[in-house]
């Protein structure tokens, strides 16, 4: 049986990082990620078939039915779950799909997410022998998430590594003065 990469995407997690902390602003369609790339990412990472679960927050009744069919159109599973407010539904639902493939025979993970609500999860897997990934914006990435790097994580950047965007985000980020064009800042 062939190994299968589960992408594990955190959509508020995601979407919260670059309107706030990358663009400043609400993201324009432009500026979304093209999920479809990040899918085909996952599954170039370790040469598997990757099935993409994209988790949503339904818990006010409304989905944003669009976009929803637009990822069941990629390819992904959207996981749309609700609880009471007081409740992480998002992160809740992932931890438990985590969980859930640590339990299974095989099976190897990349978390769409900043976040450190899942390390414990992701340190589990790790320790299993599991291939285990991050796509992120790494300068935002949890520093307990940049820790598990000692164990194998791989982190891919979404735009970076992923090339999931249509236009050029307006990140500052550390350059390798051999990768260093002067021309891109004249």
């Amino acid at each position: 049986m062939e190994e299968t990469t589960y992408l594990v995407v955190d959509g508020e997690n995601i979407d919260a990082t670059l309107g706030m902390s990358v663009l400043d602003h609400r993201p324009t369609p432009e500026e979304r990620p093209r999920w479809d790339r990040v899918l085909a990412a996952a599954g170039e990472a370790w040469g598997q078939p990757a099935k993409g679960l994209f988790f949503l927050n339904g818990s006010n009744g409304y989905l944003p039915m669009s976009f929803v069919q637009a990822l069941s159109a990629m390819d992904y599973q959207p996981i749309p779950l609700s609880a009471p407010s007081t409740v992480k539904v998002v992160d809740v639902g992932i931890q438990r799909t985590l969980e859930a493939i640590a339990h299974k025979d095989s099976g190897s993970v990349i978390l769409g997410s900043h976040d450190a609500d899942f390390v414990p999860q992701m340190r589990a897997l790790l320790e299993l022998g599991r291939k285990v990934g991050v796509i992120c914006f790494k300068e935002f990435m949890s520093s307990q998430l940049h820790e598990l790097e000692a164990l194998g994580l791989e982190v891919f950047d979404l735009e970076y590594d992923v090339h999931a965007f249509q236009v050029r985000l307006p990140r500052i980020h550390i350059i390798d003065l051999d990768d260093f064009d002067p021309l891109d800042f004249l």
